[in-house]
This record gives structure tokens, C-alpha cells and sequence, in this order.
């Protein structure tokens, strides 16, 4: 019995991307359907769903196109993922282990300055609360002296 095969649409609800990003990405070779109905439309499996959730995860990080396709690459040559891991051939594992390290580290490094752009965010809507509060503290006690 075959993998359950989804339409665009129940894909787009899971991954939270658009129809036409779905389609940009299978245009530009990041996914591509696993077949189409007899109606033509597109159906994915599991593993496409997985893929674009990897990507949408990628973007905010400030991924490229170009490196979404590597990493992809690197994913697909891990053990349960397509390939088998080069146990035999020393370089070629030393050389997978390194480039999905080099993910990990510029992922780790947005990630960190997110967290630094989040703070100052946070920092500056609490100040904007702090200056309302007063504000209206001040309006309060201002209409009960008018009193």
C-alpha cells in the first residue's frame, strides 16, 4: 500500500505556505510533487511536507534559495533519508559532517541575533507602555484635582 498522497491545498494548511510559494519552490527545484491526480492536480507526500516545513523554517534565519538546495542535498545523503552514511569512504563523511555543522552554525548565529533584535523590540514596546501608562496616570489624577 502507497504513502497517503495530499492535494496543494491540505499542504499549504500544514506547512502555513501560500499556494503559489508551494509553487515557486517546486519551480525553482526546492520540491517537487510526487505525481498528479487524473484531474492534474499536484499531490505531495509526507516527505514534500517535510521539506517545505524545513524551508519555512530556513527563511527567517536568512537562508538562500541556493542554500536551502545544498542543505536539502545534505539531508537527503543522511542514513534513513536516501543514502546510505559513507562509512567507507572517510572524506566524503568528514565532508557531510562539515557542511551540515556549517548549517548549524550560521542557523545558531541568526538565531542569536534574533534573539538580540527581539530584546531591543521588547525593550522599546515596553517603553511605549511605561510613556502610556504615565500618560494616562497623569490624565487620571489631572481630571480628579479638576474635581
Amino acid at each position: 500500500m502507497g504513502e497517503r498522497l495530499m492535494r496543494i491545498g491540505e499542504v499549504s494548511g500544514r506547512t502555513g505556505l501560500s499556494l503559489r510559494t508551494i509553487r515557486h519552490y517546486e519551480s525553482v527545484g526546492v520540491v517537487a510533487p510526487s505525481g498528479r491526480s487524473l484531474g492534474g492536480f499536484r499531490l505531495f507526500t509526507e516527505l514534500e511536507v517535510r521539506r517545505l516545513v524545513l524551508v519555512r523554517r530556513m527563511r527567517p534565519l536568512g537562508f538562500c534559495l541556493d542554500d536551502v538546495r545544498a542543505l536539502l542535498d545534505v539531508l537527503d545523503r543522511l542514513p534513513g533519508r536516501g543514502g546510505p552514511l559513507p562509512e567507507n569512504d572517510e572524506q566524503a563523511y568528514e565532508e557531510l559532517v562539515a557542511k551540515l555543522r556549517k548549517y548549524w552554525v550560521r542557523a545558531d548565529a541568526r538565531c542569536e541575533d534574533l534573539r538580540r533584535e527581539l530584546e531591543t523590540a521588547e525593550a522599546f514596546a515596553r517603553s511605549l507602555h511605561e510613556q502610556l501608562a504615565h500618560l494616562l496616570d497623569t490624565s487620571v489624577a489631572g481630571s480628579e484635582a479638576a474635581r
